[in-house]
């Protein structure tokens, strides 16, 4: 089968989600992005999809945060088991059909239920860790330090400082944020599950602390030097659609 050209990257959702699988809020988030080689991140991608470029880079993501109230087919957002600190390891992606998306390559969460859940009905790369996240002021601290499965005591140290609001975010930054949909692999078969939420307020972020292990355990080759984006968000509220079809259509 032929590639379809790349949808754009728009600031909005590329398509809607009208019967949402889950919804959910991502809160107080900082965006830590690196530039990679596409090649060395090619073959930690699902099958039918590819490296999604910019200016021919692609990046990895480290972004952490706190989940707030995931509920499912429509019943309200649980405050307890729905609610918790993560931080992601994520690639850019594209797949035959043009769509943009992401791909998880770990997600540590320090709530054990949505893990276990997480792993064993979608396949995500969800990890059990003891978390924080902490506001200072105009800094914001994320801290992790993984439990099971291991190995125990990998983590990261994050703190940055939040500054002015981006009235107009640049082709990278909406490259970075604006991501309809993820990708991944569901008894070896691709499935993409689309997403939906308002646009991003984003702000400028200065990085005081970064100490990482979780982009070298996810597979990533070491980035060089600092990243090259640092972004903070106060949050959106966000719906999930049901997988996509083999051939590009939403199931009913």
């Amino acid at each position: 089968m032929e590639r379809a050209p790349a949808e754009s990257i728009t600031p909005e959702p590329a398509r809607g989600v009208r019967v949402a699988l889950t919804t959910q809020s991502w809160l107080d988030l900082s965006f830590l992005h690196w530039a990679v080689d596409p090649a060395d991140v090619a073959p930690l991608l699902p099958a039918g999809t590819v490296p999604d470029t910019h200016e021919g880079r692609t990046y990895v993501g480290l972004v952490a945060f706190r989940m707030h109230r995931v509920g499912w087919f429509g019943l309200p957002g649980v405050p307890y088991f729905g609610t918790f600190p993560e931080t992601n390891v994520r690639l850019y992606s594209v797949d035959r059909h043009g769509r943009r998306g992401v791909v998880f390559r770990s997600l540590e969460a320090s709530r054990s239920l949505p893990v276990a859940v997480a792993r064993l009905a979608f396949r995500l790369p969800y990890v059990w860790a003891r978390m924080s996240v902490r506001h200072e002021g105009d800094t914001v601290s994320y801290v992790s330090s993984r439990r099971l499965p291991g190995p125990r005591g990998l983590g990261c140290r994050i703190r940055v400082r939040v500054g002015e609001r981006i009235e107009e975010p640049s082709a990278l930054e909406h490259f970075l944020t604006a991501r309809w949909g993820m990708h991944n692999s569901f008894f070896g078969r691709p499935v993409y599950l689309p997403n939906a939420h308002p646009r991003w307020p984003l702000h400028r972020a200065e990085l005081l602390e970064c100490q990482d292990e979780l982009v070298t355990a996810a597979g990533v080759p070491s980035p060089a030097g600092p990243p090259v984006s640092v972004l903070y968000s106060p949050g959106v509220p966000v719906r999930f659609g049901r997988p996509a079809r083999p051939g590009g259509l939403p199931t009913p």
